[in-house]
């Protein structure tokens, strides 16, 4: 058995801009980047197509607003604008620490998130610092930005099960939104809900062995 957990929601909580395309704008001000007129129609706007369940990168996507009114920057200043806007203080749920040494006890432990944002769950792991309290370092982290699709579709779960090394069906997913982290059990693996059960509940589950 492998077990993989979602972050935003399930492990951690963080601070959303509430309108996000400002966040990015001052981000990108900051470099010196031209914020053109009309900029939050250019944020919300689509500027490629992708197949269903398949991520649009969000850097991509600032620069692809920026280029469709003439502004054109850099993969990397938009990587770190982006990074930049998104990036905000963590609390660490009740519960998370103990269920993530919980699990290293039953097998491998993944991180398995929706995120469009490069790099921003890597930063937000450093940020909470859930791996040393613990005592336990993710086996693998697979975000949708990096896998290319995103919860609820089967493919990042695979990916998922694949990375750790084990079959769909050996993996358990812990997360906090029926929609997406619900997709698990569709796909075959085995998906556990903070609605039905908490990370304390979880953690004692794992330690007398009730999860197969």
């Amino acid at each position: 058995m492998a077990l993989s957990f979602d972050l935003f929601g399930t492990l951690v909580a963080t601070d959303r801009p509430e309108e996000p395309w400002d966040a990015v704008a001052a981000a990108l001000s900051a470099r010196s980047v031209h914020v053109p007129e009309g900029w939050e129609d250019a944020y919300r706007s689509a500027h490629r197509e992708y197949d269903r369940g398949q991520e649009a990168p969000l850097d991509e996507h600032v620069r692809l607003a920026l280029a469709s009114r003439g502004i054109e920057i850099t993969e990397e200043t938009a990587a770190e604008a982006v990074l930049d806007a998104f990036d905000s203080p963590v609390t660490v749920h009740e519960g998370a620490i103990d269920v993530l040494a919980a699990a290293a006890q039953r097998g491998p432990v993944g991180m398995c998130s929706n995120c469009s944002v490069p790099g921003l769950v890597e930063r937000t792991l450093d940020r909470a610092d859930i791996e040393s309290e613990s005592g336990q370092t993710f086996d693998v982290v697979i975000t949708s930005v990096g896998c290319g699709w995103r919860k609820p579709h089967q493919r990042i779960f695979a990916a998922t099960a694949d990375a750790l090394g084990v079959g769909i069906s050996d993996l358990v997913h812990v997360g906090d939104d029926a929609r997406t982290d619900g997709g698990a059990g569709r796909a075959g693996a085995q998906s556990i809900l903070l609605d039905d059960h908490s990370l304390p509940a979880i953690a004692e589950k794992l330690r007398e062995g009730e999860l197969c």
